[in-house]
């Protein structure tokens, strides 16, 4: 990867691409929909390009007072497990802490292991259940890491 680019309303079509890789059809966000996300007060995204210039993944977050929200993050299957997920991921939560918010949220889906793993990776937390969240009633832990700690550390940084 050679690094991450700020994504606007112009990325909308490469950003859905990206979706479609990476959630099922009916979990998938279409450019309009990205697009309308990203121009919500507070709203921000994150691409990851690749070594050719290939985009690999990107990150969508919003803040709202001193509470941010990864509203999704996607990662094209043939860049996983090498470390864009983690890489997308610390910056949303930089870019977040920079405007404010002293925690960060998420859902992840129940059955989605790998996912869940790298946000306890980085210090995020259960606090919550949506039942029947995802497509075909599957369940979403809510997911919370206060900002301003490095993962694993218990001391701010």
């Amino acid at each position: 990867m050679t690094g991450l680019v700020s994504a606007g309303a112009v990325h909308g079509a490469v950003m859905a691409a990206l979706h479609a890789t990476a959630f099922p059809p009916k979990e998938r966000w279409g450019a309009d929909a990205l697009v309308l996300q990203l121009m919500l007060p507070g709203a921000f995204a994150s691409l990851a390009l690749c070594h050719d210039n290939s985009p690999g993944g990107f990150v969508m977050a919003r803040v709202v007072a001193d509470e941010a929200e990864i509203l999704t993050l996607a990662v094209h299957p043939d860049h996983r497990r090498q470390g864009l997920a983690t890489r997308l991921l610390h910056d949303a939560e930089i870019r977040a802490e920079l405007a404010g918010a002293t925690s960060m949220f998420l859902e992840v889906a129940a059955s989605n292991t790998a996912g869940q793993a790298l946000y306890a990776g980085r210090g995020y937390h259960q606090v919550g259940l949506r039942r029947g969240y995802y497509g075909l009633g599957l369940d979403a832990l809510v997911l919370r890491r206060p900002l301003g700690v490095i993962p694993g550390a218990a001391t701010p940084r």
